[in-house]
């Protein structure tokens, strides 16, 4: 009988709780947290160098650290932590256990001891190819294939090291390679696994500058379908052969973007670059999701001066000189802008700043152009610059690159890089708290003349010389 009376004492609270609680399907209860701990200590890491530690453990757990510390209210059981590598400069700090086990005991603590040590990270390169005028490489996110855009109007595919013979495209007959122009690069859209649409940037026989989309073929994925061209934009470039800007690539955001030069000559003699009224000295935004005859592009309606009958509906950015490269990396953009006598700049900002002027050619870099002062209101400086020193030591024309965000040497994640035409270099920065840190020379064999990076389906660096070879940037074999 007292069991049986304390069970409906038991059942009466239990319901009265439960009618005090509420029966909101949508907050489920949660597992009372666990009373283990889990210590991480760090050695032999230098100061102010954060680490990367992973810890994951049971229920999905998963935390990452970056500085030695006790992890409480842990539910006892099995728990992994993994220290990366990490890169400062040039030096490589490594844990000498990267991966260890702990067991997590109700109330008891773990400890996981991580030691680290040095050494110095150097990077080589190996040829994969040589292509007379060659300016750029890319593929599509996950293809094992190589891109390489021939500045006479071909693209080559290069699969498994060898070369096809038979070019994707071959537009020689509509590209006119003078000056500075030519076929100067290509994207592939976003969902080129299912639209087959690439786009490409080139400068006819009249000097204009080109943007179209092309297909790939139905039936032969190593080649391009001839009739399927759709023209997006044609932008006169009068006058000059030089400063066409030459990229063309698709943001986070899903929209075209293209750098335009300034329209040539020294100092922007037409005032293009300041002018809105202007396609050039640009940055330009784009949507062709919908692309079609009657209209190859809308104006993205976030575009920063949409409804403005001063200003072109399509500029995203203005200022620039010639952004012969820029580069994505997530939500940032970096733009390399080529400077005029001294100043060579990159230019980063958040795929979301819009309307951005970037000084040209009031400014070069940091410094007022042609003039002892003047008006920097309004304008947007560069991040990074380098002078181009007596003699140009440090170079006269940089060659903007990419963040690197492959797999092969992940130490390098985050860092962009870049080299210079005259300086023939392989240089790299860390952008950080809003500026360039970590400022590193990379000591690879002499190549010439770097003119261009490409970027494969992996997400690792190629370098291309002016000779036409072009380059993997790789981890330096270890003697």
């Amino acid at each position: 009988m007292l069991t049986l009376h304390l069970r409906t004492i038991l059942a009466t609270l239990a319901l009265l709780l439960l009618s005090a609680c509420g029966s909101d399907d949508d907050e489920p209860s949660t597992p009372p947290a666990g009373n283990g701990a889990l210590t991480v200590n760090l050695a032999s890491l230098p100061a102010g160098l954060p680490a990367v530690v992973r810890i994951s453990g049971p229920a999905s757990y998963a935390k990452t650290i970056g500085s030695g510390q006790t992890l409480s209210g842990l539910a006892p059981g099995s728990y992994t932590v993994t220290a990366d590598s990490i890169l400062s400069g040039n030096l490589t700090w490594s844990a000498s256990a990267p991966v260890q086990s702990a067991t997590v005991a109700a109330g008891g603590t773990a400890v996981v001891n991580i030691s680290y040590s040095s050494s110095t990270l150097a990077l080589s390169v190996r040829e994969v190819a040589s292509v007379s005028g060659a300016v750029f490489l890319t593929a599509p996110a996950g293809d094992t294939r190589q891109f390489i855009v021939e500045r006479s109007g071909r693209i080559l595919v290069m699969q498994d090291g060898a070369l096809l013979g038979t070019p994707f495209l071959d537009i020689r007959n509509r590209v006119a390679a003078v000056g500075e122009g030519g076929l100067l690069s290509m994207a592939f859209h976003p969902k080129y696994a299912t639209n087959g649409w690439f786009f490409i940037y080139y400068t006819d026989a009249a000097n204009n500058i080109v943007v179209e989309r092309h297909s790939v073929s139905s039936v032969n994925r190593n080649l391009a379908e001839p009739s399927a061209v759709l023209e997006i934009i044609r932008i006169p470039h009068p006058g000059p052969t030089n400063h066409y800007g030459g990229l063309v690539s698709f943001g986070p955001d899903g929209f075209l973007y293209l750098a335009t030069g300034d329209g040539g000559g020294s100092g922007d003699p037409q005032g293009n670059a300041q002018n809105t009224t202007s396609l050039l000295g640009k940055m330009l935004r784009l949507d062709v999701a919908d692309s079609r005859g009657a209209q190859p592009y809308v104006v993205p309606p976030s575009n920063p001066f949409v409804g403005m009958s001063s200003r072109r509906a399509e500029i995203w950015a203005s200022g620039l000189r010639n952004p012969w490269r820029y580069a994505f990396d997530g939500e940032r953009l970096y733009i390399a802008d080529v400077g005029q006598a001294r100043r060579e700049e990159v230019n980063i900002a958040g795929v979301d700043q819009a309307a951005l002027n970037y000084g040209w050619n009031i400014m070069e870099g940091t410094l007022c152009y042609n003039a002892a002062i003047c008006n920097k209101n309004g304008l947007t400086l560069p991040v990074f610059e380098y002078d181009h020193g007596t003699n140009k030591v440090n170079g006269c024309s940089i060659t903007g690159g990419f963040v690197y965000r492959g797999k092969a040497m992940p130490e390098l994640a985050g860092r962009y890089f870049y080299s210079d035409y005259c300086g023939g270099y392989l240089k790299s920065f860390l952008y950080k708290d809003n500026s360039a840190t970590e400022q590193t020379s990379w000591t690879i064999p002499d190549i010439g003349s770097i003119q261009s990076f490409g970027l494969d389906g992996d997400g690792e660096l190629y370098l291309i010389a002016a000779t036409g070879k072009l380059y993997r940037i790789v981890r330096a074999p270890t003697a």
